[in-house]
């Protein structure tokens, strides 16, 4: 079923350890993809979050209800869309930019400092893609500073 497809990321959200993070890293893997063959810029990938946003939301609210949780671990699409969101902060896609994202993003996920950790009390699938789409912008605004200064 495409909910399924959808809020597991095409099965990532089935990885034995971490799917959240395995979720990232291919929304990494893909972005790279697409920044390598188009040449794209990082804000390019506020465009991509934002399109993926209603399936995103509509996908893991299906399958959250389907399984009786608020969040099931095997969504994921919802790390896909922050990642995305927290790479349009770069200033420059470099190894350094694409690795510091990725580390900006899942911190401020796991950690989920305020009022991050307050839109999860949302319902549903917007409660579910609401707090990384937050968490992707307090990366971003992190690493666009970083970028700003040169860091990268």
């Amino acid at each position: 079923m495409i909910a399924r497809l959808i809020a597991t990321w095409f099965g990532c959200g089935y990885a034995p350890k971490a799917p959240g993070t395995a979720g990232s890293i291919a929304a990494i893997a893909i972005a790279w993809l697409i920044h390598r063959f188009t040449g794209l810029p990082g804000t390019a990938f506020a465009f991509f979050a934002a399109l993926l946003t209603i399936p995103g939301v509509w996908a893991s609210d299906v399958l959250a209800r389907r399984s009786g949780n608020k969040d099931p671990q095997i969504v994921v699409v919802d790390e896909v869309i922050g990642q995305w969101v927290a790479l349009a902060g770069a200033a420059a896609l470099n190894w350094k930019s694409w690795l510091i994202a990725l580390a900006l993003f899942r911190l401020f996920d796991m950690w989920k400092p305020w009022p991050i950790r307050n839109l999860e009390k949302f319902p549903g699938g917007i409660g579910i893609v609401a707090d990384d789409i937050l968490a992707g912008i307090y990366a971003a605004a992190l690493l666009f500073a970083a970028g700003w200064y040169h860091l990268y």
